[in-house]
């Protein structure tokens, strides 16, 4: 079988908020094993951010002070090869040296992915997907532009905060709206010249027909005077 990696990216401030609002409900990752190199990180090189069963009820405040957060650059984490940089180890290199080899490595693993979308992009995210495999959806994707995130209202401070605590993702998705665009752009490009292509082989095709039959008029033309001239 022919297996493709894709994903959807989203707005690293929308998604911080997003997984914030669903932590303070309840929600935990304690499935996830983080397994890197066949090994799960060990309580020193993952500690939690909270005791007892869960984090709800968690202030936005508390959720951005917590270091070991999960959720901070969370889609470079999940793209990229963790592998490089010693898994969770975090004394394996200096922490500049290994953003950078975090951030190129989600780079290089997003780039080689036959689709991935952008979630505030929806329709072209459905138009390079079906563009991409050849399939279309039974119906047009949504563009949600209400959501629990958009729902929450932080001020300019709080944004900054955030957008520091992410700033891998940040740089991530510019990376990744600009790739997205050109896929969609050179997409696009094609489609038109197939079109183009299309509509110059009818119209040959009808200039031939055309002819074909402009020369049977002639043919037949001839052929009744012929007759003509020998009856007379």
């Amino acid at each position: 079988r022919n297996f493709y990696y894709i994903t959807i990216l989203r707005d690293p401030v929308s998604r911080y908020l997003s997984e914030w609002r669903h932590v303070q409900r309840g929600a935990t990752w304690k499935a996830s094993l983080h397994v890197c190199d066949g090994r799960s990180p060990t309580t020193e090189e993952l500690p939690s951010c909270y005791t007892g069963d869960d984090w709800s009820g968690c202030s936005l405040q508390e959720f951005m002070d917590c270091p070991y957060n999960l959720a901070n650059n969370r889609q470079v984490r999940m793209l990229s090869d963790l592998s490089l940089v010693g898994c969770y180890n975090l004394s394996v290199m200096p922490e500049e040296q290994r953003n950078k080899v975090l951030l190129d490595s989600a780079k290089e693993n997003l780039k080689r992915m036959a689709f991935f979308g952008l979630t505030e992009f929806q329709r072209k995210t459905q138009y390079l997907f079906e563009k991409t495999f050849n399939m279309n959806f039974i119906s047009p994707f949504t563009q949600y532009n209400s959501t629990r995130a958009s729902s929450v209202e932080i001020d300019k401070q709080t944004q900054q905060r955030i957008e520091a605590l992410n700033f891998l993702d940040m740089e991530l998705y510019d990376y990744a709206k600009d790739l997205f665009l050109q896929r969609y752009q050179y997409m696009r490009q094609k489609e038109h010249q197939e079109a183009r292509r299309k509509r110059q082989e009818q119209r040959k095709i009808l200039r031939a027909k055309q002819a074909h039959l402009r020369e049977q008029g002639e043919n037949s033309s001839s052929t009744d005077y012929t007759g003509n001239v020998e009856r007379w």
